[in-house]
């Protein structure tokens, strides 16, 4: 029988690759190695048992310099450090009651119109823009403006806090918000860095800096307690992401198509890929966050077309992004604590949804797909050797696909990953 078995080219095939990819895992210390080579840096070790008040150590910061006569002193101010002394690590991140605005407001007398702000004793290392999506997501907003200004200014950061309101009761768009916001936030200013900011993850550690890597993208929401504080799959990119305005405008910044949740992000992760670009990571130890809990929102219900649209991401990223922008902005309104922005970025061209459910291209299984599947080596892992020789390493959960081919397994060659959606194993995977 076993004979037989292996005499099969199929059998004999994954055998081999399956032995090959676990030799690969082992070696590779499992998915944080895997992860450490998109970037991750070493672990510090935090203790949040004990969190500090989101508010700590504000009192310690000094007003503007004065001279004398109470004339403001003059400008030449030094650098401040690179590594803040106001920081104090894990920070308690509590949900209700929901501060209202002018309790934020209150709180944050440092803060000018629009939702700047600066260090008023030395000159900031980096000007960050923090652009968030929105729509009809009031207490979220609050509750991530209540902690994210303290946070921020202990990191003597000069930044700008803007929220993208999608006007109109449309399917919703995050992707778009975020190129319109782009496109606003640098008409304002030269910034260094643009983090794109998901209005309902509130950062758990102010050593999380809000600053860019110049070296390329930079992922931070290491650590969300949806997914249990740890990454779930190596080229995540979704939640909270920093990028150089030169590094958006060369993935072409992000897609427009996207209308629904989902798929956006790793439309994103193979941008970053495709323009030559490799994603870094702060340590899971201090990319912690948490997630408001909500239910699912009116308009953004998922996105039947994503598996489709990511099947086409290598050839549509050049023409679908900040070069095929458009919207109508419809107003512009500088609030206390952030810089709101209303734009009309129109609907989707397929119609409303017809069906709330997840959908799946509808493409039967070749049955040596079936035949060549098999259990990875780690729970919620498959294995898949196709007959063009890739080995898919398959996270069954997400149905997000690793593609290696036998050049991986050379030791001079670094591994990569590719992630997408295989119609055909896609199918095939559901009836495993």
């Amino acid at each position: 029988m076993l004979r037989r078995l292996l005499e099969r080219p199929c059998t004999l095939a994954l055998l081999v690759g399956s032995q090959l990819a676990v030799m690969m895992y082992l070696s590779l210390g499992g998915f944080r190695s895997l992860s450490a080579l998109f970037g991750r840096e070493q672990e510090p070790a935090f203790d949040y048992s004990h969190p500090h008040d989101v508010y700590s150590n504000l009192s310690h910061m000094p007003g503007a310099p004065v001279a004398p006569g109470g004339l403001p002193a003059p400008q030449g101010l030094p650098y401040c450090p690179e590594r803040s002394p106001l920081l104090v690590g894990p920070i308690s991140v509590s949900f209700s009651p929901v501060p209202s605005l002018a309790e934020i407001v209150e709180r944050n007398p440092r803060v000018e119109p629009g939702g700047r702000y600066r260090p008023a004793r030395c000159e900031p290392r980096s000007r960050t823009a923090i652009i968030v999506p929105h729509r009809a997501r009031e207490h979220h907003l609050r509750l991530l403006l209540y902690h994210l200004h303290p946070f921020l200014q202990r990191q003597q950061l000069a930044y700008g806090i803007y929220v993208i309101h999608q006007a109109g009761n449309g399917t919703f768009n995050r992707a778009k918000l975020l190129n319109v916001g782009v496109r606003e936030a640098l008409r304002d200013e030269e910034w260094d860095c643009l983090f794109l900011h998901d209005v309902d993850l509130l950062p758990e550690n102010d050593h999380n800096l809000y600053v860019c890597d110049p070296r390329g993208p930079r992922h931070v929401a290491v650590a969300m307690n949806k997914f249990g504080y740890s990454l779930p799959y190596p080229q995540y990119f979704g939640g909270v992401s920093a990028l150089t305005p030169d590094q958006y405008l060369k993935m072409n910044g992000f897609p427009n198509e996207y209308w629904g949740w989902g798929g956006e992000d790793d439309d994103i992760a193979t941008r970053v890929r495709l323009a030559g670009m490799k994603i870094s990571r702060p340590p899971t130890s201090v990319g912690h966050y948490k997630m408001v809990k909500h239910r699912g929102d009116k308009g953004n219900e998922e996105n039947p077309h994503r598996f489709d649209l990511l099947v086409r991401t290598q050839n549509s990223w050049t023409q679908d992004g900040m070069n095929s922008l458009t919207y109508q902005l419809l107003s512009r309104e500088l609030g206390p604590l952030y810089t709101n922005i209303t734009a009309d970025i129109g609907t989707d061209p397929r119609g409303p949804r017809t069906s709330s459910g997840p959908h799946y291209p509808l493409v039967p299984p070749k049955p040596s797909v079936r035949r060549c599947c098999s259990a990875g080596p780690q729970p919620g892992l498959a294995l898949c050797l196709l007959p063009t020789t890739q080995l898919l390493m398959v996270h069954t959960d997400s149905f997000l696909i690793m593609k290696l081919t036998l050049s991986h397994f050379n030791h001079e060659t670094e591994s990569e990953g590719l992630y997408f959606p295989h119609p055909q194993l896609l199918t095939a995977l559901r009836g495993m």
